[in-house]
């Protein structure tokens, strides 16, 4: 007898260690996927100030506008340091809304649209949008996976007493996320947008973080 509970020791020891590894590797991999976030949109944080600076000369007068844009840039950076996904979500959200007014705006200026400045700042924000999508989905896909990782039977039983807990997805309102696709041949009305979008990259805007913390 005493072999069969040394066999059973042995066979709860290894599956502990390979639960554990498991966990450990997915984990990592969802921390990862929202490093990828978190990059792309510190690039479109520090896109914005040179967008308003550029905007300003040719539409100073739509004061309210450009005030929206840089208090909803200050409002995601603000929320981009709590690493909270939900929070995130909700400050990029708005910014997108305010990006997608901005734009709209600038196509009843066609002295605007032909500075190079402004398309290529355009474009650029657009590709941004275009990453945090697809990365969005990424990290989305992988919070699912880990979460039922956590949640299944018997990984259930041990994972919060090893320390691992849940990660909250990145949502976002379809209606809200996008700016406007780059579009000089047709003059939109002012409540136009564009199609969905995502992506960001380059140095770190202030009070921005790495992976959110697990809730």
């Amino acid at each position: 007898m005493e072999w069969v509970v040394v066999a059973v020791v042995v066979l709860i020891l290894l599956w502990l260690v390979l639960t554990y590894n498991g966990l450990v590797t997915a984990r990592n991999r969802t921390q990862e996927a929202w490093s990828e976030i978190d990059v792309e949109l510190k690039r479109r944080h520090d896109l914005i100030p040179n967008l308003v600076q550029t905007v300003q000369g040719y539409i100073g007068h739509e004061r309210g506008t450009l005030e929206a844009v840089t208090n909803a840039r200050a409002a995601a950076v603000s929320a981009g340091a709590t690493g909270d996904p939900a929070k995130i979500g909700a400050a990029e959200n708005m910014l997108s809304q305010s990006l997608r007014s901005l734009f709209a705006v600038s196509e009843n200026y066609p002295d605007l649209k032909a500075i190079t400045a402004f398309t290529n700042l355009q474009e650029q924000l657009t590709a941004t949008e275009d990453k945090i999508e697809f990365s969005r989905r990424f990290y989305n896909g992988n919070v699912r996976d880990y979460n039922i990782k956590l949640q299944t039977l018997p990984t259930s039983l041990i994972a919060g007493v090893l320390g691992f807990k849940p990660f909250g997805f990145f949502q976002a309102d379809e209606g809200d996320r996008a700016v406007p696709q780059v579009n000089f041949g047709n003059v939109p009305s002012a409540g136009s947008a564009g199609p969905p979008a995502s992506g960001s990259s380059g140095p770190p805007a202030p009070g921005s973080s790495g992976p959110p913390p697990q809730s």
